[in-house]
Formats: structure tokens, C-alpha cells, sequence
């Protein structure tokens, strides 16, 4: 039998008020996990009120002691690592090993969010008038509408989750409807550490029924969505006045220099556009060749990619697992074709798997240029296109002629090189010798230009995300003091 999943509101497990529900299942098999609820607005509208009535009492509890709380979140999910990381293959796709990342990452956040509660750092500074003291404070913003998607579905939404609860705000989470078993398993994780209702809400459903009204109301203060820039988009028009965080892909890229190791320089290219099945926003859906070793690199990627295991995640041996769903094995499938009719060589795959679950063929481009769409456009599939630059300031400006700005790498042993990379590429995350994926948590993630609107996840830039500054003044003179006028 189907077990059937409900919301969580004020408490409570309870049904939407539809009394529809819809499924979620293995990309890999086809299974059915479970039945989840079809919310609409008047779900949101309720789990909106619970976080409004909770923001009251949640905003004085001390930031170490919610930090305390995000600490115990961290320790049972580190005690359940391998359930969840199982959890995460069996509903999102990836194979085991980025499951156990997937949530090995989550742990991490959680961890450090945690300390960040006894650093809650304000500033003090000298007052220009005399007897008069002066500093600034954080606060939370109110209510904050999270909205995740399916490819990290128990890191993303740690990653909006914990530094918005430890800045003291209360949260209407809505997961993506692809991987909602994992985001319900995930915020039953808060309950049992002792989180107080009211404070995490959990509303399942369709983006128009419950994102659209989340991002709508009034009384939400915040909006942070990582998913596609026309959404993104969207969001920016119709959010209203409020903190809005948008994290919105990318076509990210990496540069193999003449000098480069050729062979590491493979294992990036695989890693970066194959690893998740190129479902990542920081994949490697481009790379860049010194013409130099263009065919000798060129030979190697291609055995490696034609090597490739594809198959259930859950195997060990699986090396690339399925899409997440049809729609995405077609939009892959489409982009292929759109690349052969712009000129770009096929030199592998880029053919579904017939049969049982959502498997697209590891796919390979080369003699590609930078105005093709296969090189512009996001697929979020394992598309790799190969383009060819006849110097380093070549590279790099094939590299930057796109309109994200997520991350980009440069495989390279010369250290001018690597720092003229690192000065000259536009993005916001940028590895040398190392490939496109592969964020610490203790770092700010997110882009610049078509990537998003300058939100950052991770290390202290979450914090920045989820509070607002406060300047405060102690005027203890005993006289009416006027800045810019008594001085």
C-alpha cells in the first residue's frame, strides 16, 4: 500500500484542503514512493498565519539557543546518514555516492549555521557628537517563503532553512513536488530536535497552487527560490516589496589549458558534466581547449564518456544514474537535435534509454562556438559541448560570452594563468585545477549576471540573507544632540 503523506502547519500533520494528492517516484524504476498533498492557497494562507502567530516567541529565543536546536538537527541526521542518502538516490536519481553527499553537505551547514548563533556580529563604531554611543544589531526579517528544488533535496533546503531559523525567523517551506518524501522526512529531523510549532511549515503542491501565492502575499517577508531564471523572473515581478534571493542556474565552463594535466583535466570534465547526470547549476555543460590539445583532449574525454555506467544510483557501480523525469529526458533529447542542426559534431551519445525509467545517454559536442544555443542555453542534462580557443584571453572571453555567471575552472600549472583567471572570469565561484561542482559550505555560493539578483548562500552571506541590520543610538548627554548640525 501507498503511504500518503500530509502538510505540516502549526504542529500538526494535517491534509490540504483539496483532498488531492499527486506522486512521487524513482526516476530509476518507475516505483511509486508515496502520495503527497495537492495543496492550494488557502494551505498557504493557513501555513502563512501559524508562522506569522509563532514569529512573535521564535524572535526572542536567543540565537545560541536556536542555534542549539539546528545543532541536534545536525546529530540526528548524522545518526540516519545512510537512510537518508538511500532516500535521496531513491527519489531524486543521483547515484549513492552524491547521496551521501547530498547529506554529508546538509550536516556540514547545519553545523556551521549552528556556531554562527554566538556570532550574530553587529558593529560599533565612534558617534560623531559627544556622550553618545552607536551600533548596529541584526534582526529577522518575519516570515520567509523557501522554495527548493528537486536536484539537492536535502541540501538546498538546509541551506535556506538553518540560517533563516537561527536569524529568528519562521519559514513556509514549499519542496520541490519531484522530491517531497525528502523534504517531509527532512523536516520531521526539526520536530524530534524540539523546534516549536508554528516555526517550520511544510505546504506540498504545484508551483502555480502554492508558489504563486507564496511569493504573492503580503505578510511574507522574504522569498528565497533557487530553480530556473523564468521563474526567477516571475518572482521578481510579482514578489511585491520584500527580501527576494534568487539563485538561477547557469552554463558554467571550464578551461583546459596547452599546460594543462590533461589527464586530471578529464576526470573534472566528467565529474563537473556527468556527475548528477548534469542536473546541477553548477555543472559543466562547456568546456574550452587550448587548440594546442584540442584533439589529444578531445580522445581522451571521449573514451572516458563512452565508458560510463548508466543505470539505478542505488547500484554501486552505477556511474551516471536517470533524469529526474520525462520532461527532462525531452529537454535534453530537444537541445541535442538543436545543436546538430547549428553544425556542432555528435561525437557521442544523445539518445534516451528505451524501457523502464528516465535514462538519457552521457552526450558529447565538439566543434561547437559560443553562439550556439547548445552553448548558451541551460539543458540540465549530461550535454558537454567542446569549443576550441587559440590563447588564454581567447578562453576567456568564450568563457564569459554568456549571460549567466555561476561557476567556472581552469585546468592549468602556470600560476599566471590561474590568477588571470581568477581576476578575469565572470562568475561567482571559480576553481582552479579542480572542476565546476564541489562548493564548501563555508564559503558564499551564488553568481552574478543571469545567475541571479546577488543572494548568497553558504558561510556568513547566509546570514546576511536572513536578517536585516538595525543602527542604534545612545544619546546619554542629557541635551538634545543633532547629528550633522551639533558638531
Amino acid at each position: 500500500m501507498v503511504q500518503s503523506s500530509k502538510n505540516y502547519i502549526d504542529g500538526a500533520w494535517i491534509a490540504s484542503k483539496t483532498r488531492k494528492t499527486f506522486v512521487s517516484t524513482n526516476p530509476a524504476t518507475g516505483q511509486v514512493l508515496g502520495r503527497f498533498q495537492a495543496s492550494d492557497e488557502r494551505d498557504v494562507t493557513a501555513a502563512i498565519h501559524a508562522a506569522e502567530k509563532a514569529f512573535s516567541k521564535w524572535r526572542l529565543v536567543p540565537a545560541p539557543k536556536r542555534g542549539e536546536i539546528l545543532l541536534r538537527v545536525a546529530q540526528l541526521l548524522r545518526a540516519k546518514k545512510e537512510e537518508f542518502s538511500r532516500l535521496v538516490t531513491i527519489e531524486m536519481g543521483k547515484v549513492i555516492a552524491e547521496g551521501r553527499g547530498d547529506v554529508q553537505e546538509a550536516i556540514d551547514f547545519l553545523e556551521y549555521i549552528a556556531g554562527e548563533g554566538r556570532r550574530m556580529f553587529g558593529y560599533t563604531t565612534p558617534s560623531e557628537l559627544p556622550n553618545k554611543f552607536a551600533m548596529s544589531v541584526r534582526d529577522p526579517i518575519g516570515v520567509c517563503g523557501l522554495i527548493t528544488p528537486w536536484n539537492f533535496p536535502i541540501a538546498i533546503p538546509s541551506w535556506k532553512i538553518a540560517p533563516a531559523l537561527l536569524c529568528g525567523n519562521t519559514i513556509v517551506f514549499k519542496p520541490a513536488s519531484d522530491t517531497p518524501l525528502s523534504a517531509l522526512r527532512f523536516t520531521e529531523l526539526f520536530i524530534k530536535a524540539g523546534l516549536p510549532k508554528g516555526v517550520l511549515n511544510v505546504v506540498t503542491g504545484g508551483g502555480t497552487a502554492v508558489g504563486s501565492p507564496l511569493v504573492k502575499h503580503k505578510n511574507v517577508r522574504c522569498i528565497s527560490f533557487t530553480g530556473s531564471r523564468d521563474t526567477g523572473d516571475w518572482i521578481t515581478k510579482n514578489a511585491g516589496i520584500k527580501r527576494v534571493s534568487l539563485e538561477l542556474g547557469g552554463k558554467n565552463v571550464i578551461i583546459v589549458m596547452d599546460d594543462a594535466d590533461l589527464n586530471l583535466a578529464v576526470d573534472g570534465v566528467i565529474w563537473g558534466g556527468y556527475g548528477t547526470t548534469g542536473q546541477r547549476c553548477t555543472a559543466t555543460s562547456r568546456v574550452v581547449v587550448h587548440q594546442k590539445v584540442k584533439a589529444t583532449f578531445e580522445r581522451m574525454l571521449l573514451n572516458r564518456t563512452k565508458r560510463l555506467r548508466l543505470g539505478n544510483g542505488i547500484h554501486p557501480k552505477t556511474d551516471v544514474g536517470p533524469m529526474i523525469n520525462k520532461a527532462a529526458i525531452e529537454k535534453s533529447q530537444r537541445y541535442v537535435e538543436i545543436g546538430k542542426q547549428e553544425g556542432a559534431k555528435l561525437l557521442t551519445g544523445g539518445k534516451p534509454i528505451r524501457g523502464r525509467g528516465h535514462f538519457f545517454q552521457p552526450t558529447l559536442f565538439t566543434n561547437t562556438t559560443s553562439d550556439m544555443r547548445i552553448c548558451q542555453e541551460e539543458i540540465f542534462g549530461p550535454v558537454v559541448s567542446l569549443m576550441v580557443a587559440k590563447n588564454l584571453d581567447h578562453a576567456i572571453d568564450l568563457a564569459n560570452n554568456i549571460t549567466y555567471g555561476l561557476s567556472s575552472a581552469i585546468y592549468t600549472r602556470n600560476v599566471n594563468n590561474a590568477f588571470t583567471a581568477m581576476r578575469d572570469l565572470e562568475s561567482g565561484v571559480m576553481y582552479v585545477n579542480a572542476s565546476t561542482i564541489g562548493a564548501e559550505v563555508h564559503l558564499p555560493f551564488g553568481g552574478i549576471k543571469g545567475t541571479g539578483n546577488g543572494a548568497r548562500e553558504g558561510g556568513w552571506t547566509a546570514i546576511e540573507e536572513f536578517s536585516e541590520h538595525k543602527a542604534i543610538y545612545v544619546d546619554y548627554s542629557g541635551t538634545l544632540q543633532r547629528a550633522q548640525i551639533d558638531v
